[in-house]
């Protein structure tokens, strides 16, 4: 072989050689920063150095992107089978007796009884004492099934959900409700609108802009079945509907089972737990409510959640009382005296009468007090307060709430708003005014993107979220109503709940938003009956209330008000959902965590739970399938 052919090899294999040398050097150094960015990231992520293993190993055990345990599909029969724990290690939560399948602990009526009945004091919130609260899981009725998908739902409910026939005899002629074989049909009727509650709002709609979007939120007091909610939603108006606890016998279960929103709620001594200048329209229709007693006190309390420009309706006593004094058993000149009553109030209030036909009489409130006479407040005094909007548990006055400052009388005091569905993301104008605390516009803007994706997040985690699969959903620390403003849709609604204790109160906004909500402490039961929501959203509720009460008093809270094979989501540090994981898988709740949808770096966990099917019964050790 030629000496330059020999070289030429040699060379070869050196190059050849080199080459390999180098590539080996490479796959180690890229072994080597993989594996010191894999014991980087578990090290963050296990918070080691702050002596956090605890969180470690239970994020290791749950974390998952997927989650194919859980089934969101209604799936039951009734069928009673018995559930063991799916935890043995956690402490498990028997069954309460049947006898408690609709309590509502904070209108409970054999507590109820031993209080005033003077202002119907005795039917507002009397909670229990930490001695007596019950620490069980209430059960469902047996024979218990899925509420009806809505729009069906509006007009039928099944018996065995809602197993009380009263009403069906009470309000015959009224076309509230009738009983046909094993469901309730709800036609739609009510005392003042025989001809059905879309007659009924037609009717008003000549004279309120309801369908222009004017008109988005409304207040039903003494919402019987709350029928008049229930029709106004297909015209995108959300109502508020409330009753006491129980004149007549499940009129709010009744509203709630049909996938209407309601609370049980009354006009007694205090304060409604909504913030002033929240409703569009408010009606009372035949709702028994003595507006003139206590010198006007209720009416003045409708007046300080009415949005200036807002309509007030009254149909029943005592409008039309020529024609029904006898069927009221009152005289002409005590019902007479009532009606010219009110309307001084109205006029004292700054509302102006638009129509009166029939059974029915519309007022408007004024945008703005420039027009109002001098001499109302001479004869009304205004309210002392400047925190309008403080009101839980805080008892009523004799007093008109003043409106906002206006600079020219063409001005909507508190500020104009735009026409839904274009408020849901317009910059409220407690926001644009400065009245929060904190939150500017931009950073309204920035909520808004937030919850965008976290709710993107939690349909990847479920795909029925945003369909009729879920009707009643309850944010239970609801912020500027994110999360309630991107799930918008006729498909379901969402109840708002801002915590008393929140560092801001944001009710307010989510009104001005065109949504619903509530005041509320999750140290107490909610106003409601048990199995009202099929999600309940829970972001950041357990940190907000840590040292405050006990995590188990709330999480009992939830799985009162979830129905069966109800969907919970909790958002909160990994900590936190920790505690709240291990309790609520002794709850009969399938319980799974994932990451933040931003990764597992983020100490911020999410948790999904999905309650189990089962009743009570005899046994009382009830079901799934």
């Amino acid at each position: 072989m030629p000496a330059n052919e020999t070289m030429h090899i040699m060379a070869s294999k050196m190059k050849s050689a080199e080459r390999k040398t180098g590539n080996l050097m490479s796959i180690v150094i890229v072994i080597g920063l993989c594996s010191f960015f894999y014991i980087l990231g578990a090290w963050k992520k296990s918070g080691f150095g702050k002596g956090d293993q605890i969180a470690y190993n239970i994020v290791k055990e749950t974390k998952c992107t997927i989650l194919p345990n859980l089934n969101f599909e209604t799936h039951h029969t009734i069928k009673e089978v018995i559930v063991a724990s799916s935890d043995s290690k956690s402490k498990v939560f028997e069954p309460c007796d049947v006898q408690y399948t609709d309590y509502s602990p904070c209108q409970d009526q054999n507590r109820a009884m031993t209080f005033p009945r003077e202002n119907m004091n005795y039917r507002e919130r009397h909670c229990p004492k930490e001695s007596e609260k019950l620490h069980c899981l209430i059960p469902a009725p047996e024979g218990y099934v899925t509420p009806f998908p809505w729009p069906k739902s509006r007009d039928y409910v099944h018996y065995a959900n809602v197993p009380y026939k009263s009403l069906t005899v009470e309000k015959a002629v009224q076309n509230w409700v009738q009983f046909k074989g094993d469901v309730f049909k709800f036609p739609g009727g009510g005392t003042m609108f025989p001809q059905g509650a879309d007659a009924y709002i037609d009717e008003l709609a000549s004279v309120i802009p309801i369908a222009d979007g004017t008109v988005r939120t409304a207040l039903d007091t003494g919402c019987g079945v709350a029928s008049w909610g229930a029709y106004l939603l297909k015209r995108n108006v959300v109502t508020m509907s409330f009753a006491p606890r129980d004149n007549h016998e499940a009129q709010v279960q009744f509203a709630l089972e049909r996938g209407v929103p309601a609370i049980i709620g009354v006009l007694g001594t205090i304060h409604l737990p909504y913030p002033s200048r929240s409703f569009d329209m408010a009606q009372c229709s035949r709702c028994l409510i003595p507006w003139t007693s206590n010198d006007g006190m209720y009416m003045m309390e409708v007046d300080r959640v009415l949005r200036p420009g807002g309509y007030w309706i009254l149909s029943g006593p005592p409008i039309n009382w020529r024609t029904y004094y006898k069927t009221w058993q009152r005289s002409k000149e005590d019902l007479q005296k009532e009606q010219e009553k009110i309307e001084e109030l109205a006029k004292l209030l700054c509302w102006e009468k638009k129509y009166e036909k029939g059974d029915l009489a519309i007022w408007r409130k004024k945008i703005n007090d420039r027009s109002c006479s001098n001499k109302n407040d001479i004869k009304l005094r205004k309210c002392e307060s400047t925190d309008a909007d403080s009101v839980w548990y805080k008892k009523m006055k004799v007093c008109r709430t003043p409106f906002p400052e206006v600079k020219n009388p063409n001005e909507v005091a508190g500020g104009q708003l735009k026409k839904f569905p274009n408020r849901l993301f317009a910059v409220p104008p407690r926001i644009a005014n400065g009245y929060i605390p904190e939150i500017t516009p931009q950073s309204y803007q920035d909520d808004n993107k937030l919850w965008r994706k976290h709710v993107n997040a939690y349909k990847k985690i479920n795909k029925l979220i945003g369909s009729v699969r879920y009707r009643n959903i309850m944010d239970m620390n609801a912020g500027l109503g994110g999360f309630a403003a991107v799930l918008e849709s006729s498909d379901s609604w969402v109840m708002n709940v801002v915590p008393t204790i929140s560092k801001r109160d944001t009710l307010g906004v989510i009104y001005e938003r065109g949504l619903i909500g509530i005041y509320h402490d999750w140290c107490e039961a909610f106003s409601t009956y048990p199995r009202t929501y099929d999600l309940i959203h829970a972001n950041g509720v357990f940190s907000l209330y840590k040292n405050k009460c006990k995590i188990e008093d709330i999480l009992l809270e939830m799985d009162r008000i979830l129905r069966p094979e109800g969907m919970v989501i909790f958002r909160d540090d990994v900590d936190v959902l920790i505690k709240v994981k291990k309790m609520a898988s002794g709850m009969r709740w399938n319980v799974k965590m994932t990451d933040h949808e931003d990764g597992p770096l983020v100490s911020e966990k999410i948790i999904v739970a999905v309650k189990q099917y089962w009743v009570g019964g005899r046994s009382n050790t009830t079901s799934d399938v």
